[in-house]
């Protein structure tokens, strides 16, 4: 792995750091990591991520609700349902990499819908 060129001061540095952290704390919880795992790839409504997840009410909604606090997820009403997706594009590559390592081809099933 190469280091980048680019030098930061350490006041950006620290800036960077900290949205760092506060963006793995919220991804230190397992039930928060799967139900971004799903979200990564598709904006799903509550009961498709509860299918998917077999994460229950009313932990499906609070765990939601952390996400939507912090920024990661926003929220888009179509009909009668809620989906959610990622809300910033760094997060998407983030979820793309712990996908990759961790849930790559050969731990890949066939989707529940």
């Amino acid at each position: 792995m190469t280091t980048p060129s680019i030098h930061l001061s350490p006041e950006k540095m620290r800036e960077h750091a900290g949205k760092a952290c506060a963006l793995l704390k919220t991804l230190g919880n397992e039930d928060r990591l799967m139900l971004l795992c799903q979200i990564a790839f598709e904006q799903l409504n509550v009961g498709q991520l509860e299918a998917r997840t077999g994460i229950h009410q009313p932990t499906l909604s609070q765990q939601l609700a952390v996400l939507r606090q912090e920024g990661v997820v926003e929220t888009e009403k179509i009909g009668k349902y809620v989906y959610y997706r990622l809300a910033d594009p760094s997060t998407m590559r983030l979820m793309q990499t712990l996908w990759d390592i961790y849930c790559g081809p050969a731990e890949v099933t066939t989707p529940v819908d």
